[in-house]
């Protein structure tokens, strides 16, 4: 049993099992909100295991810049965001994405949250603790979304990562980029080119 299965049990004993709550994204975010997360760690769920990384510095400035040549391009009204929680498809996938760009339009679902099918663009800057989720199973869960466009940055080893065209669950095109050289995203959706010669390294 996880931590998280063990502060939503209701029951203590096998006569009690049927008053728990069924493990759901939004059970196990409410029992996350209950506990004592650092401030300024980012929480996900991915297929139902549970991972905290710290922002850092180094990643905080990636993400901004990345954010500013979004609005640069789209303007100021671009639904842009950084660390929101959007459920996307799979078991138990509740992710925050360093940035995730939907598209025009998008509307939030009854729930109050953003849907996944809207997602133009998402760019992830690795943690080393995280590092096989970004390029492992979230990668195939956002291709299994359909989302256009994947961005991978690595402060550790000087690169990026570009996954575009998913298709039956993963990406039929991938490009290494390192620090320096462009990464051209002028042929996708957000129809931009992200300088990475300023990216700080980690």
């Amino acid at each position: 049993m996880t931590v998280i299965e063990d502060r939503i049990a209701m029951a203590d004993n096998a006569d009690d099992i049927d008053s728990r709550p069924e493990l759901t994204l939004d059970v196990m975010f409410e029992a996350l909100e209950k506990m004592p997360v650092p401030e300024g760690y980012k929480v996900e769920i991915v297929g139902g295991n549970i991972y905290m990384a710290p922002q850092r510095d180094i990643h905080w400035q990636i993400i901004r810049r990345i954010v500013r040549l979004l609005e640069d391009r789209f303007g100021m009204d671009v639904n842009v965001f950084s660390d929101v929680r959007i459920d996307f498809p799979g078991e138990l996938n509740g992710f925050a994405p360093d940035v995730a760009k939907l598209r025009d339009g998008a509307e939030k679902n009854p729930q109050g949250r953003w849907r996944y099918g809207d997602v133009e663009f998402v760019a992830e800057v690795i943690s080393k603790k995280t590092a096989d989720n970004d390029y492992g199973p979230k990668r195939l869960t956002y291709a299994l979304a359909e989302v256009p466009v994947y961005l991978i940055v690595d402060p550790y080893q000087g690169r990026c990562r570009l996954f575009t065209q998913p298709k039956s669950g993963d990406y039929t095109t991938e490009t290494k980029i390192a620090f320096g050289d462009d990464v051209d995203l002028t042929d996708t959706v957000v129809d931009l080119t992200v300088e990475t010669d300023a990216f700080p390294r980690d």
